[in-house]
């Protein structure tokens, strides 16, 4: 999980959290882009079978974007010190179910492990039936990234949203709904909670 993100989790800033990994307490590491990952070890599972890196982008427009992404993926790999056996990429909505690259990948019980920068880019919608079916087979999915929201319904409403942006506006103004959406949906999950 980012930094940002294991800070809010035991409940001490950020800055404190930085210093606790320039010290060297903390089982983290740094990506070439900046990023420091901190390794959570209540969530990892042993590792079974090969392991395979999996990028998608919803257009070619975003090609350069899947190279970025499978880049962090090996980053990401290399410092766990994983051996990764397949790098697959692919050009496809998320919401597109059919996809001839992620059915292979699925059906290809030698994989043992996929890693996948977050939920999103293996699927908009379903990620909880693929991740379930993979552990009853001894398999499991890795995220790099954990959700940002923390709330699968939010999240998935804030995908719709956006994918349909994308393909109507484009992607730059996609990407501003997206954060406009998605502050406006963490607004109302706040104003639930301060309900309750």
């Amino acid at each position: 999980m980012k930094l940002s993100q294991y800070a809010k989790q035991v409940g001490v800033s950020y800055k404190t959290a930085y210093r606790w990994y320039k010290a060297g307490t903390l089982d983290a590491y740094q990506t070439p882009t900046g990023i420091i990952i901190v390794r959570d070890k209540h969530d990892e599972k042993p590792l079974t079978g090969r392991i395979a890196l999996y990028a998608r982008v919803s257009s070619l427009e975003q090609k350069e974007d899947l190279e970025r992404q499978i880049q962090r993926l090996k980053d990401y790999a290399a410092a766990k010190g994983y051996q990764v056996a397949k790098e697959i990429t692919e050009i496809a909505s998320g919401l597109n179910e059919k996809r001839p690259k992620l059915e292979k990948l699925l059906a290809d019980m030698s994989i043992g492990t996929i890693i996948v920068e977050n939920r999103d880019r293996l699927t908009r919608f379903g990620f909880h039936y693929i991740e379930t079916l993979m552990e009853a087979q001894g398999r499991h999915l890795e995220m790099v990234f954990q959700s940002e929201t923390g709330e699968e319904l939010g999240d998935d409403f804030v995908s719709v949203i956006t994918s349909m942006a994308a393909r109507i506006y484009g992607r730059r103004q996609s990407k501003r709904a997206r954060e406009k959406i998605q502050h406006c949906v963490e607004h109302v999950m706040k104003e639930e909670e301060e309900e309750c």
